[in-house]
């Protein structure tokens, strides 16, 4: 499955969904059914945010950036209401005291208490966009997702999302943090430090690399459809090292 998170219009490229597109074909992944466009999923990201005001687990806040401690946790200025001259702008979630766990295939066991790391979150955000962790989690149980294998950069988030997910009803799938790619000068690659783009090189060449980032052993000197059947068959999660940022090695285009 392909879904495209394109729920910031402010930030999106004009075209750059296409092109992700083509590289993913170009890298010999099509999608097998219709490509999911978070955009078009609004209405229920509304629906959600609305079920969690009635359940009295949200709540609009009049707070902005600004409203905030050097610690950046919300200290729960809205919460028993609005306080005077303030107007409503985002909605929160409201957290508590509890322990929130991640069980987390490669990392181990995550706990915290969100009320305490990051306090109420936002939901939906001032600009009336949906925050980026109440999408996720709809589009994860919509789609049935019940794994989700992604870089551990994102390892600290995931509670605020099973705590979602547990407000709303909804399954929790199994998570798997996979290592974050360094590059040559020890930060991780990505579209703000202007990384090399993967269509620069041949793509059984970057296929071959991160299957070996990956703790995996591919054939050498094969084309890229032997590389996929390759992988298909002999993919081992076990052999994933634990760590949560790994160099990635020089390629030759």
């Amino acid at each position: 499955m392909v879904r495209v998170e394109n729920i910031d219009p402010p930030r999106e490229i004009e075209g750059s969904a296409e092109r992700i597109l083509r590289d993913l074909e170009r890298f010999g992944m099509t999608p097998n059914g219709d490509v999911l466009y978070q955009s078009t999923r609004i209405a229920a990201f509304e629906d959600a945010v609305e079920r969690l005001i009635d359940q009295g687990d949200a709540y609009w806040c009049g707070c902005s950036r600004a409203d905030l401690p050097p610690s950046g946790i919300y200290p729960g200025t809205c919460r028993a209401g609005l306080p005077r001259r303030r107007s409503p702008r985002s909605v929160r979630l409201r957290t508590d005291g509890a322990e929130t766990g991640v069980a987390d295939t490669l990392q181990g066991e995550l706990r915290v208490i969100l009320q305490e790391s990051v306090g109420d979150f936002v939901i939906r955000r001032a600009d009336g966009l949906p925050a980026y962790h109440l999408a996720v989690v709809v589009d994860d149980a919509f789609q049935e997702v019940s794994h989700i294998v992604r870089g551990a950069d994102l390892l600290q988030s995931t509670p605020r999302q099973v705590y979602l997910q547990r407000k709303l009803g909804l399954p929790t799938p199994q998570y798997a943090h996979v290592p974050v790619v360094l590059g040559p000068d020890g930060r991780k690659l990505g579209k703000r430090l202007k990384s090399d783009p993967v269509s620069r090189y041949r793509p059984a060449t970057v296929v071959a690399a991160a299957l070996s980032f990956l703790g995996q052993e591919p054939p050498a000197g094969v084309g890229l459809e032997e590389l996929w059947g390759w992988s298909l068959e002999h993919w081992d999660l076990g052999k994933v090292p634990r760590s949560r940022e790994l160099p990635f090695p020089l390629l030759d285009a």
